[in-house]
């Protein structure tokens, strides 16, 4: 008899391989596509995959995957002294995703309109993201108000990837197998 999260009915083998696979998702996500911002950082489509991560997996292995996905991207990419933060914003911002969608589910409880909480998660997720990095690279790297122009690149990358992320995950919740998959989707 194999190991099951009794809240999910998932093997905790297989939420560990989905765990890893966003991860690696998250990794190329960010990788693939990656343009350097004004004061520091750059800009990526890792996020798309950072929500993702949140609403398929929930929060402790979406939190994982999107943490540990984006903080190795940061490490080859050359960004290693954002590893730490990235780390922590991109688990947060997975974490929340899943979390405001949870919350919104209950008060929409129509399947057809499962769109709308996962819209509010993605603008609190990314917002969230966007802060937390202004935060860091002003106080904990000392630029200041020199941070300020990557709070557009920030933005229009929370958009992009939040837009993205929810049509995506729209398509995933309409697809019966996937529920077999990924049960945090149907909660």
């Amino acid at each position: 008899m194999t190991k099951t999260d009794s809240r999910h009915k998932l093997s905790i083998a297989k939420r560990i391989a989905f765990t890893a696979a966003f991860a690696a998702l998250c990794l190329l996500g960010t990788m693939l596509l990656s343009v350097p911002l004004p004061a520091s950082g750059y800009f990526n489509t890792g996020d798309v995959f950072v929500l993702l991560s949140g609403w398929c997996l929930g929060p402790v292995f979406g939190f994982t995957a999107a943490a540990v996905g984006s903080a190795l991207a940061d490490i080859l990419t050359g960004y290693a002294l954002y590893a730490p933060a990235t780390f922590l914003i991109k688990g947060l911002d997975a974490l929340a995703a899943w979390a405001v969608w949870a919350l919104a589910k209950k008060a929409i409880k129509k399947p057809s309109l499962d769109f709308l909480p996962r819209i509010a998660g993605a603008i609190v997720g990314e917002g969230l993201m966007v802060g937390l990095y202004f935060f860091f690279e002003s106080v904990i790297l000392g630029l200041g108000l020199g941070a300020i122009p990557n709070i557009l690149g920030n933005a229009l990358q929370g958009v992009c990837c939040g837009a993205l992320g929810v049509v995506i995950v729209s398509a995933l919740y309409v697809m019966k197998p996937v529920a077999k998959f990924f049960p945090a989707l149907h909660k």
